[in-house]
This record gives C-alpha cells, sequence and structure tokens, in this order.
C-alpha cells in the first residue's frame, strides 16, 4: 500500500468542501468529519445519528479495538445536522444505496466508497498521494500546525512516538522540503 499525505492547502480544502457540498451531502458531511476528528475512516462509515447527538464521541475503534472519548465540535454538529434529520437514532450517518435484506434498512457505506470519493477529489485537485487515511492526516497535519503540541495529537491518534507521529503527519517531509528548496554547492 501506498503512503497517502494530508492535504496541507486549506484553500483545496475550503474548495473541496464547497463543491463536495452542491455535489453530496453526505460525500460533503463524511469529508469534513475526517478532517475534523482523529478517526479513522472504518470508525466515520459506522457512525450513527445517536453518536453526533452528544456533545462527546466515545467508540470502541474498529482497527485496534480501544475505546475513544473525542469532543465534537459545534461546528461539525452543525453542518452534520441536516444528515441526521428525520433519522432514527440507529440509523448510519453515512448511507449506502444499498439495503439490508430482512429489514429494508439502508446500510452504511463502506471503505471503498470512501476511496473512490477521495480518488475523484485527488485527480480534480492535483493531489496525487491521496485514499482514506487522507483525512485522518489532515485533520492530524492541521491540528499541530495549529497548536503545535504533540503529546495532546499523540493521544488523539494512539501514536506512542513523537517522531513517529511527525513522520506519520508529514511534518518531516515539510522540513525536509523547506532544508532542499534553494541548495545547492
Amino acid at each position: 500500500m501506498n503512503t497517502v499525505e494530508p492535504i496541507r492547502s486549506t484553500e483545496i480544502i475550503a474548495a473541496i468542501k464547497r463543491d463536495l457540498k452542491e455535489r453530496s451531502y453526505r460525500d460533503y458531511g463524511l469529508f469534513i468529519t475526517g478532517i475534523n476528528s482523529a478517526l479513522r475512516i472504518s470508525d466515520i462509515v459506522k457512525l450513527q445519528v445517536l453518536h453526533m447527538k452528544k456533545p462527546e464521541l466515545y467508540i470502541r475503534t474498529t482497527k485496534t479495538g480501544k475505546e475513544i472519548f473525542l469532543p465534537i465540535s459545534d461546528y461539525l454538529r452543525r453542518e452534520l445536522r441536516p444528515l441526521m434529520e428525520g433519522r432514527g437514532d440507529h440509523e448510519y450517518l453515512f448511507l449506502s444505496r444499498q439495503r439490508k435484506k430482512k429489514e429494508g434498512l439502508r446500510k452504511s457505506i463502506d471503505r471503498s466508497v470512501a476511496y473512490r470519493l477521495l480518488n475523484r477529489i485527488g485527480k480534480k485537485y492535483g493531489l496525487e498521494r491521496i485514499g482514506c487515511h487522507t483525512l485522518r492526516k489532515t485533520f492530524a497535519y492541521h491540528h499541530w500546525k495549529k497548536n503545535k503540541n504533540t503529546a495532546i495529537l499523540k493521544n488523539l491518534l494512539g501514536h506512542q512516538d513523537e517522531s513517529h507521529l511527525l513522520r506519520y503527519i508529514g511534518i518531516i517531509q515539510d522540513d525536509i522540503n523547506s532544508s532542499m528548496k534553494g541548495w545547492h554547492l
């Protein structure tokens, strides 16, 4: 699997948000949830309406099985409100077009749908190293840029080592790129 990068440009993020909001509110909601939380895509696609009604999210993660407790911003809750209106608490936020056979209930999208969405975004905006993990890395990159607090970010992401964290979110690569700009002997 190829390494993906965060979306570093806030201008590109704003353009993507505008495009997605016009095209598909579900896709817009998925994107903003990813870039405004520390969640992996496998946890985002399983979010239910009830999760976003509370001031904090409390779930067991799919990958690690760890329980996480994550505050949900007023911005994210407000932006997701249209996806929650008229739905029961146990319905998924990001619905698939497919229905479960017995109950007739709609399933959540899966990571392949999210990947195709991000792949389209990447092509449109010239983002070459993009994938499902890009959303989580974008959150982490901008969180670090704003707060410069590796202790909090390590805790949010479940990372143990600061140097690994900085490499994971692309800060080390930024530093390498910056050090090589205009370099010559």
